[in-house]
Parts: structure tokens; C-alpha cells; sequence
């Protein structure tokens, strides 16, 4: 039994308005898009101007000091491995390719020299520049960067080489995965779009109290209450 109908009714027309305001939020409203992935892409764009770390990682890899490499590593298949080979020769390195595997010699800077001037191409959204270079798409070059850097750094682990390990973690996180996550993302500056940031930040506050008020409303009219 609903012991008290105003209550009760109150709730769930808030619950009524709740779903209504979410279906709307799912819909392709807001420039084509649902909310969801509008503000994805809004806090992308924001983001992305505080994410560039290459002119710093280029300055790590100018001061640092290294022998030159000599390394084998394996990747998944031999198309990979020769496609990955091709990193390095454009780097001025030898990459023999053999199955899977790539063996390579050349200096260790001048391959991370390469790979960071791919990624800076990548993240100002260049991707042809760097499509062009290995004849193949830039999307997949960047991920075979990321996962030759990958297999190297267990290959440096086996031999000792801490150092280099360190700098190619950063040259991965900072450099490689952040220019592939934001490929084709226009950076914008906050105070572009404060406007927006800001309701979205206190409708995200009130739409979670909406529905918590509706619920308790509904409960607390049908008889339920809460009690210590």
C-alpha cells in the first residue's frame, strides 16, 4: 500500500523525468553525437594540449648517453616483423628479418630519434608524412613502435640495461601511446569551452541527486523509511 500518494507520485515522476533527460542523452543531439561521447570528445580535446611530452622526451634522448645497440627481437608474424624492420633501417640501423624475428645493430639513439620524430608527426596530426615514410598506415606504424619498444625492453631487462629501459618506458607512455591516442584530435584550450565544462561538471552532480531523490521519494511514499 502507498501510504502517502503525493510522495510517492512525486518520486516517480522525477524517475519519469530522470529516463527522459537519459534518453535524450543517448540520442545524436549534440553535433551528431550522443552526450556520452560529445564530452568524450570535449575532454579530449583538452586534454591533449596538456599530453605533449616529445619536445621534453627529445631532450632526454639528446643528453643521453648509450653504446649502440645490438638486439633480437620477435614479433607476432613475419609480415609484422618485416614491416617493424622497416623502423629501424629508416632509423640508419641494420634490421634482418628471420621468421618472426628482426636482428639489429645501430646506435640506440638515432632509432629513438626516429621513432619520437613518428610520434610528434602523429600527435600534430600528420599521419601522412609518416604513411608515407614506410609505405604503409600511420596508425599501424605507431603501433609497431609500440610494441618492438615493448619487446626491447624485455631484451635490456635480460642484458642489464636499466637505464635504457627507463628511458624507453617514458619514449612508450609519453611518446608513442600518447601520439596514437590522440591522432586526429584537435587540441582546444579550456577556456575555449568553460562554459560547457562547467555545466557539465555541476549537471553530473544534480542528475545523480535527481535520481537519488526520486528513489527515495518512491520508497518513502510507499512506506519505507530508513531508521537507526
Amino acid at each position: 500500500m502507498i501510504s502517502d500518494k503525493k510522495e510517492f507520485f512525486g518520486g516517480f515522476a522525477l524517475l519519469v523525468g530522470f529516463f527522459a533527460v537519459l534518453g535524450i542523452m543517448f540520442s545524436p543531439v549534440f553535433e551528431g553525437k550522443n552526450a556520452l561521447d560529445y564530452l568524450d570528445s570535449l575532454y579530449n580535446t583538452i586534454s591533449k594540449g596538456s599530453a605533449y611530452y616529445i619536445p621534453k622526451l627529445k631532450k632526454d634522448v639528446a643528453d643521453f648517453k648509450a653504446e649502440p645497440v645490438s638486439i633480437t627481437i620477435t614479433m607476432k608474424d613475419q609480415q609484422q616483423a618485416e614491416k617493424t624492420a622497416l623502423l629501424f633501417t629508416k632509423s640508419g640501423a641494420s634490421a634482418e628479418v628471420s621468421g618472426s624475428g628482426i636482428k639489429i645493430n645501430g646506435d640506440f639513439i638515432k632509432i629513438l630519434e626516429n621513432c619520437l620524430e613518428d610520434s610528434d608527426n602523429m600527435f600534430n596530426n600528420n599521419g601522412g608524412i609518416v604513411s608515407g615514410k614506410y609505405g604503409y598506415p600511420e596508425k599501424e606504424v605507431l603501433f609497431n613502435w609500440w610494441q618492438a619498444i615493448k619487446v626491447m625492453d624485455k631484451e635490456f631487462g635480460k642484458q642489464g640495461k636499466f637505464r635504457e629501459m627507463k628511458l624507453l618506458s617514458s619514449i612508450s607512455k609519453k611518446g608513442v601511446e600518447c601520439s596514437y591516442n590522440y591522432y586526429k584530435i584537435i587540441p582546444k584550450k579550456i577556456t575555449e569551452k568553460l562554459g560547457i565544462v562547467v555545466f557539465s561538471l555541476v549537471f553530473y552532480v544534480i542528475y545523480t541527486l535527481w535520481y537519488g531523490f526520486a528513489i527515495l521519494f518512491m520508497f518513502e511514499g510507499w512506506g519505507l523509511k530508513l531508521s537507526h
